[in-house]
């Protein structure tokens, strides 16, 4: 499981809407999948707590909190909580 203190929600809320994007906090129960998502704009998401999987066209990434990751457009998508408590993680669009 990841670190939830690692995370400064507050700084990466202020750099991504530097960069143009918004920023809220998603939390998932345990078993959570959603599956084969696309939006139209890029989005960008950040775990802050817990065992969290990104499948990006294809490509299994399993970030550390912390980490950032960049969904393209039209990416097609699926993140599950892999974990046996609740995970957040932060999650933005290009406006």
């Amino acid at each position: 499981m990841t670190d939830p203190v690692s995370v400064d929600q507050g700084a990466v809320a202020l750099r991504w809407r530097e960069r143009g994007f918004s920023c809220g906090l998603w939390a998932d129960e345990p078993g959570q999948e959603w599956i084969d998502y696309v939006h139209q704009v890029d989005e960008i998401v950040m775990v802050v707590e817990g065992d969290v999987e990104f499948v990006i066209d294809g490509q299994v990434h399993h970030p550390l909190a912390g980490d950032e990751l960049l969904i393209p457009a039209r990416a097609r998508h699926t993140v599950r909580n892999l974990g046996s408590r609740t995970s957040r993680w932060l999650f933005g669009y290009r406006r």
